[in-house]
């Protein structure tokens, strides 16, 4: 249950997509005056070392926040953000920390706002407090040491009615695209007009394809806009001529679903994802996908 640790995979090809719908989201968000209460179900550490065991083994960074990073052409503004957030927590060119989304979230967020992080994973959990204690915040950040998917119903409504909920569990256990579709049909009876950001691998999975059918299913009973983003950096498959039929290492593509989006992420979405795609491809299957339903 406890298998999976996201330092082995921080700064890769999909945090890259994540983290520029995040920062694009909140940053329309935070426009009004009101209090914004983030709500995040899988936070992970927090921070990240790029130079220590775990991301130098799997060394995805590299062919991710590396290369937005090193990008020679300027960047799409909302992609420049998000280079712009990473930098924050580095000095020099290259990235030797990368910021998990309670980071890039909390440097986002007011004195008034209210940040809830919720991790599982015992060690995870040590690592999120211990880094979370560094910025001083005070009652704005709350690390809560339970299941994401069950705490987070309790905070539904916040208080002052204005909330992003980021849910992006690891997948491992396939029990978790069930849980992802409860709990946004659970979160949009309790609090329709939330902003909710779920966040899905793309693999060969029965689960993994039909995910993305079934939110905007939900988001259609329910009455309320969506938005769904993809990014494909290399195809699933060996290439043609390889030995065998072996499945490529590595996760191939990602998707970033959006119940009630800002008006302003189509279009922001709309100049990053190409160059995204161009940046980060891995092979000619490089692709990318924005769908939206107001």
């Amino acid at each position: 249950m406890f298998s999976y640790r996201h330092a082995f995979h921080a700064g890769n090809h999909a945090d890259v997509l994540k983290h520029t719908v995040l920062i694009a989201t909140l940053e329309h968000l935070l426009h009004k005056d009101a209090a914004l209460t983030v709500l995040d179900t899988h936070a992970g550490a927090g921070l990240y070392r790029l130079d220590g065991d775990h991301a130098r083994t799997s060394g995805e960074s590299a062919q991710g926040v590396a290369r937005i990073l090193a990008a020679e052409a300027p960047l799409a503004p909302a992609l420049q953000r998000y280079a712009d957030a990473v930098r924050a927590f580095n000095t020099g060119r290259a990235a030797r920390v990368y910021p998990g989304s309670p980071f890039i979230a909390q440097r986002l967020l007011r004195p008034h706002d209210r940040l809830r992080l919720f991790e599982l994973h015992p060690t995870d959990a040590r690592t999120l407090s211990g880094n979370v204690a560094q910025l001083e915040a005070g009652r704005q950040v709350a690390v809560l040491r339970e299941d994401g998917f069950a705490g987070v119903r309790r905070m539904l409504p916040p208080p002052s009615r204005r909330g992003l909920l980021l849910c992006d569990p690891s997948y491992e256990i396939k029990s978790d695209y069930g849980r992802v579709q409860e709990l946004l049909q659970d979160a949009l009876r309790r609090f329709s007009t939330g902003v909710y950001a779920v966040w899905y691998p793309i693999i060969p999975r029965p689960e993994a394809h039909a995910l993305p059918r079934r939110l905007k299913t939900i988001a259609q009973r329910a009455g309320r806009p969506w938005l769904h983003a993809a990014l494909t950096v290399k195809g699933s498959r060996a290439p043609a001529g390889a030995p065998g039929d072996e499945r490529r290492g590595g996760l191939p593509a990602s998707g970033m679903f959006v119940v009630n989006p800002p008006y302003t992420l189509q279009p922001a979405l709309t100049e990053a994802l190409p160059q995204m795609a161009a940046l980060l491809a891995q092979d000619r299957h490089a692709t990318h996908l924005l769908e939206v339903q107001e």
